[in-house]
């Protein structure tokens, strides 16, 4: 299943037909048009067209040939009821991993999210107070049941299990008692948000296939409004009652129409689904929500049923999934789906070039080598003079990508339009070049009035190649770039900085991150320092530098006792680093530590911290963690072993 970008091509939608200069009088509907009398033709036409819209995926450009239908390769998510607490405004990895363990019994089907679920013990409950009151309890607990927001990472297949909600309806499989759906996605909105419509004026516009359709109807019908990536959202909405809107043909700005719709005083009767990332959850006023839900990605079971589906070679897919068990980072990692159509991906690839090829150990190497396949692939279609160096005929493109990456993961955007790329340099007619150089990595969507958004497929890569900018910036002496991330003389004497010096500049800056935003461009940081990498990357970096003591010293830095007031959590991103850089003696000696009979060494800070992440990564939850079996120099080491309790059965 292609889960390449949380935002399908498929949501594209043109309104071409409504015009920017349309007058109120123009949008206003005639009130005395008879109503449609044959709504059930119309309602099979919306149906047919949600089919036909929401039927497929498409990996890469948008073209027939890369078209795969959504029924044969959709994996099951796992959603629960409620969310996880705490971690909204942590860097959306950190969040995953600590969730590690803790997927519950009861999924909830993204079919069912507006039924309620069975309580326990109700059924004897409800036998005691008879048929009748049982009914009535049923009732209630639906009525309840009207506005849901589904919270989720980026990559986790917020909008993928949108489609497959409306497929599933469209095909006649579930949910027939709904008679329209429209799906209304912010990134498209923002295009609009400064103009005025009445919602049925704007529904028109999304749906062509209604245009008979009476202004009256919507009250006779049951509805469902999906609002896709509320954190992508630039529109201002507001919740207080000044700007009340309860007539479906009552014109108004587009943030008032979609307020007005969450708060129930317009078209009360219709159902609203509202994804998001965790940290935008709280623009939605919690007494406006009836149940909130969360996509928690795959499970063990899960990943491999979705390996053995995108991977039609039984071998080929066994042997991909056991790698992928040993690469602990990146087994856990694949609770993101997107994350699973990366590693099959380059897997895939890299075992069709050589069966005894040597395949990626890190998440630096994983991105790398999906760089390298995707841009090779671009070079083998257009028959590029050098298909063997992919990177460099690219190599301008790819560095002005990357800074639009860093300029925008600084300002903690993830959907980018024309005045961000003229931003960073990019002329936006030229835009197409830069998407279709890596069309899995940065997507260009037509969407209102054919104008473009454009994004990352995923966060991490907007990361990665923040970091990829980054590392080009400090081997090319970038000062203005390189200040950002220093102190003290070292910011005066910049473009003379030791690599050593400037990633532990670097620790600093992400550490001094109250949600850890830049966590995992650290670890990519990391990662490309590497001469390996680096050599990978030479065709856009130019330069390399290979310097054995400056990479020891970086290693040392990241495994110094640092007394900071961080929480512990964020420590272990520095045990991450060291596995980017291939250091995993810290891990090797802990792991030594723990198989011995005695515990009498004491432990140091970064050896605490590096403990509990062996623990967390374990595939083995610990039946008991005693802290008082083990021996610490400072009381801040405990602090540092706290985040293990998640993966354990009982903690003293």
């Amino acid at each position: 299943m292609s889960f390449r970008g949380e935002k399908a091509d498929q949501t594209c939608t043109s309104f071409n037909h409504i015009s920017h200069h349309d007058t109120e009088a123009d949008l206003q509907l005639d009130s005395h048009q008879p109503v449609y009398d044959d709504l059930q033709r119309v309602k099979d036409q919306h149906k047919t067209s949600m089919k036909s819209k929401y039927e497929s995926l498409f990996e890469g450009i948008k073209l027939q040939e890369n078209q795969t239908l959504l029924n044969r390769i959709y994996t099951q998510l796992y959603i629960i009821e409620g969310e996880s607490e705490g971690v909204n405004e942590e860097h959306e990895v950190l969040q995953m991993e600590k969730r590690y363990r803790t997927f519950q019994d009861t999924p909830i089907n993204c079919n069912d999210i507006f039924n309620p679920l069975p309580e326990p013990g109700c059924e004897e409950k409800r036998r005691e107070k008879g048929r009748k009151k049982r009914r009535e309890k049923k009732d209630e607990i639906k009525t309840k049941i009207k506005t849901v927001l589904t919270k989720g990472i980026a990559g986790i297949g917020k909008t993928v299990s949108v489609q497959k909600f409306i497929l599933d309806w469209a095909e006649g499989k579930v949910n027939q008692d709904v008679d329209f759906m429209f799906v209304l996605p912010f990134r498209e909105l923002n295009l609009i948000k400064d103009h005025q419509y009445s919602l049925h004026r704007l529904l028109l516009g999304l749906h062509p296939e209604l245009q008979d359709l009476d202004s009256k109807i919507y009250d006779k019908c049951k509805v469902v409004f999906i609002f896709d990536g509320l954190d992508e959202s630039r529109i201002s909405v507001m919740f207080s009652d000044r700007q009340k809107v309860s007539d479906v043909t009552e014109i108004s700005s587009v943030g008032v129409l979609m307020s007005n719709l969450m708060k129930g005083d317009l078209l009360p009767s219709a159902l609203i689904w509202i994804t998001t990332r965790p940290a935008a959850a709280s623009q939605i006023p919690s007494k406006y929500i009836n149940r909130v839900t969360e996509i928690q990605g795959f499970n063990d079971t899960q990943k491999e049923e979705y390996f053995r589906k995108r991977i039609s070679d039984e071998h080929q897919a066994s042997r991909i999934i056991s790698h992928i068990r040993r690469a602990r980072s990146l087994h856990i990692m694949c609770h993101i789906p997107v994350f699973c159509w990366i590693s099959a991906t380059v897997l895939q690839n890299l075992l069709k070039q050589d069966l005894s090829a040597e395949i990626p150990q890190t998440l630096t190497e994983m991105y790398i080598y999906f760089l390298l396949t995707q841009t090779r692939m671009r070079n083998q279609k257009y028959e590029e003079r050098d298909p063997e160096k992919p990177l460099q005929s690219n190599r301008d493109v790819i560095v002005k990508l990357a800074e639009v990456a860093f300029n925008q993961l600084m300002k903690g955007n993830v959907i980018f339009y024309e005045e961000d790329l003229k931003e960073s340099g990019i002329d936006v007619t030229d835009a197409s070049v830069y998407s279709g150089i890596c069309t899995e990595i940065f997507r260009e969507e037509s969407v209102i009035y054919h104008r473009k958004v454009y994004s990352f497929v995923h966060l991490s890569f907007q990361e990665f190649f923040a970091a990829l900018y980054v590392f080009y910036c400090y081997l090319h002496k970038n000062s203005e770039i390189l200040e950002m991330f220093l102190t003290g003389m070292y910011r005066t004497y910049c473009k003379n900085v030791p690599l050593d010096e400037f990633l532990k500049g670097a620790v600093n800056k992400a550490l001094s991150s109250k949600n850890g935003h830049l966590d995992l461009f650290l670890r990519f940081l990391h990662g490309i320092s590497l001469e390996s990498n680096q050599r990978l990357l030479q065709d856009v970096l130019i330069h390399t530098e290979n310097n054995p003591e400056s990479i020891k010293k970086i290693i040392q830095n990241l495994k110094e006792d640092q007394q900071n007031n961080v929480s512990p959590d964020r420590w272990i991103n520095l045990s991450h680093c060291l596995i980017e850089m291939k250091d995993i003696s810290v891990v090797e000696e802990m792991q030594a530590f723990l198989n011995s009979k005695t515990k009498e060494k004491s432990l140091s800070l970064t050896q605490c911290s590096t403990l509990a992440n062996i623990i967390l990564m374990s595939e083995e939850v610990l039946d008991e963690l005693d802290f008082n079996k083990y021996k610490f120099n400072t009381i801040q080491c405990r602090w540092r072993l706290l985040p293990a309790v998640r993966n354990c059965r009982k903690a003293l």
